[in-house]
């Protein structure tokens, strides 16, 4: 275990290093200046800047230097609005992370039942339902599923009832957080009840099923009890990338519903050319994922006795 848990520790540190290097270097392609934007400053001024923020130098050296400041924990400075992007990252993505792990519980307890029942009613009405459903999840992109829920259920459905049943932006009150969530949830709970239902009907196969039934247990016991315990843990696996779809696809949706979380700086960073807060925002996304990660191979090892950790 103790092997295994270096390893990946290891990998996801080449992994961090390797994302930081792309990030720096990519930034330098990006076309246009983020100090001038529409507005010509006097070279003077121009050349104040760029020394202030270290741009004057080689690039060779800002390479390096950026490297050590990552390693101090030091993004470095927002050049739009001079504040520390920790500060910015800090009281972001807490909002950020509320509504992603809210779309990521949604998804998977959701799923995982939709996936049961159409395993167990194979072939019935409530299967085809199920997998109509999940396959609306999986071809219609998440924005665009927040823009049908924000047009009809927070805007149209406000002016026929005169009542706000769903808020159409922030993230307050429950009704705020419903519309949210769903979109964002959405096509990851297609994600899990195709692959649930998937993996159901495999085990159900299975011999030491075959026996439980022999033995007169309940259909509820042997799903609930036996069945579930391994149905379950391909999901398992799958929860490293779409938690990374759900924080990526999080940055489109917060900005949809104007929640005031990490994807809204990560949008207003790129629109505004701050080539610092766009650098900074991604490594953090890189190194939060690496470890969500880290974390779901651990789980899998856990509840699968059969994986030898210790192989990597």
């Amino acid at each position: 275990m103790a092997k295994y848990f270096i390893k990946r520790v290891a990998y996801g540190l080449v992994t961090l290093f390797v994302l930081v290097t792309l990030t720096f270097f990519m930034q330098q392609l990006l076309p246009g200046d983020p100090f001038l934007g529409d507005k010509n400053l006097p070279e003077a001024t121009m050349e104040a800047l760029y020394a202030k923020y270290g741009l004057d130098k080689p690039l060779w050296m800002q390479y390096f230097i950026y490297l050590g400041n990552c390693l101090h924990g030091d993004l470095g400075v927002s050049l739009q609005n001079n504040r520390e992007i920790t500060t910015i990252i800090a009281e972001s993505f807490v909002v950020s992370f509320d509504v992603g792990i809210r779309a990521i519980i949604f998804a998977f307890v959701l799923g995982v039942i939709l996936g049961t029942v159409a395993a167990i009613k194979r072939g019935r009405a409530v299967d085809t339902v199920c997998m109509f459903i999940a396959l609306i999840g999986v071809s219609v992109p998440s924005f665009i599923v927040a823009s049908i829920l924000q047009y009809f259920l927070a805007m149209k459905l406000t002016m026929a009832t005169g009542t706000t049943f769903f808020a159409t932006t922030g993230w307050n009150d429950w009704n705020s957080k419903i519309l949210p969530v769903f979109a964002l949830g959405f096509g990851s709970l297609a994600q899990i009840s195709r692959l649930t239902r998937t993996s159901m009907l495999d085990v159900l196969g299975q011999d030491y099923i075959k026996t439980a039934k022999a033995k007169g247990l309940s259909q509820s016991a042997i799903i609930w009890k036996h069945a579930l315990r391994n149905a379950i843990m391909p999901v398992v696996t799958v929860l490293g990338p779409i938690a990374a779809g759900v924080l990526t696809g999080g940055f489109v949706v917060e900005n949809i519903f104007s929640i005031p979380g990490m994807g809204r700086y990560f949008v207003q960073s790129i629109q505004n050319r701050d080539y610092t807060l766009i650098a900074g925002t991604t490594i953090f996304y890189g190194a939060f994922l690496i470890v969500a990660n880290l974390v779901v191979d651990l789980v899998y090892g856990i509840i699968d006795p059969r994986v030898k950790l210790e192989e990597g």
